[in-house]
């Protein structure tokens, strides 16, 4: 027998009759032979760690723009605190975690430099709009290596309706709409900290006594709610008491730091670069990368670099564009 076909009689196994299993896939874009050593999801998973859209995650802002310290979070740290979430509430559920990984290491590739201002951004300029998890399916899909990632239909449905009205397919891909909300409120409370934007004691007290004091204890909570509420409900969610401490520590950071705070306040200009690239690049299209697909139009191929670029990068195209340079005296 071969070691992938063990580890799906594994998963028929162990994992509840509510789990995905790797061996009932609804299939790729494109069709595969399977791989004699590991099952879909974790091809899928690999396919995603070893992309260069993972690797750009490190160079693009989640939240503070070019901060002045090393431990502010990136997108890419945010993915892989997500990834362990995650998995942490897949294995409890006896869950895929395999396809829950994949999903969370894949969720945010499509997301722009500068972070949400960077996405609002393209939002106000891009015909029909920009969301990031819709780009992040067009990575997998199309762009990566220049034909897609050729993922499983259910990391592809997880990593598309991660965010927004509509819920994943799975319960593996519904854990993620729940760990990256308890990632990125926890450690933006962090870094908010850690930058002086609040201080511990203006976090809401009657949130802290549901969900504890520290970082830590609060992450523990929600996770361990999750997990008991879902196991007795039969299905993906927090119980009420800790889902509305929840959201209500989410406004909080919407009021006090992603809204009008000192961590900010490089939005405008942030915004303002990307806008202007974008508006270069349709006036200058033999610059930009050949089509990912023939049928795409300018404004398309305009967004699919722009989203795709580092702060860094972005940067340095704009002040090569936009920034006059000197002249040898």
């Amino acid at each position: 027998m071969l070691l992938r076909e063990e580890a799906e009689k594994r998963e028929e196994i162990l994992l509840s009759p509510l789990a995905s299993l790797s061996s009932r896939t609804r299939g790729r874009q494109k069709p595969e032979e399977p791989c004699p050593i590991r099952t879909e999801y974790q091809r899928d998973r690999d396919r995603i760690i070893h992309c260069k859209a993972f690797r750009r995650l490190k160079h693009k802002t989640q939240v503070f723009i070019a901060p002045g310290g090393d431990h502010y979070r990136t997108r890419l740290t945010h993915t892989l605190e997500v990834a362990q979430i995650s998995r942490t509430i897949a294995r409890a559920l006896r869950l895929n975690e395999d396809l829950t990984e994949a999903i969370a290491l894949g969720h945010d590739l499509g997301h722009t430099p500068f972070g949400h201002s960077g996405e609002e951004a393209l939002n106000e300029v891009v015909p029909g709009g920009f969301k990031h998890n819709l780009q992040s399916l067009r990575v997998v899909e199309v762009l990566e290596g220049g034909s897609g990632l050729n993922l499983t239909w259910e990391v592809r449905d997880g990593i598309a309706h991660h965010t927004g009205p509509v819920k994943p397919g799975t319960l593996e891909g519904r854990i993620i709409c729940y760990a990256d909300r308890i990632a990125y409120i926890n450690h933006d409370i962090d870094d908010a900290i850690r930058a002086g934007i609040i201080v511990p004691e203006q976090l809401p007290k009657a949130c802290l006594r549901v969900l504890g004091d520290s970082h830590r204890q609060r992450i523990d909570t929600m996770v361990t709610d999750l997990i008991h509420h879902s196991w007795r409900m039969g299905q993906i969610g927090m119980s009420p008491e800790v889902q509305q401490a929840t959201d209500t520590l989410r406004a909080f950071l919407f009021e006090k730091v992603y809204i009008g705070s000192r961590a900010k306040a490089e939005e405008g200009k942030a915004k303002r670069l990307l806008q202007q690239l974008y508006r270069y690049y349709l006036e200058n299209p033999e610059e930009l990368p050949p089509a990912a697909n023939p049928g795409d139009d300018l404004a398309r191929r305009a967004c699919d670099y722009i989203a795709g670029m580092t702060d860094s990068y972005a940067i340095l195209q704009y002040t090569r564009i936009f920034v006059p340079r000197g002249f040898p005296t």
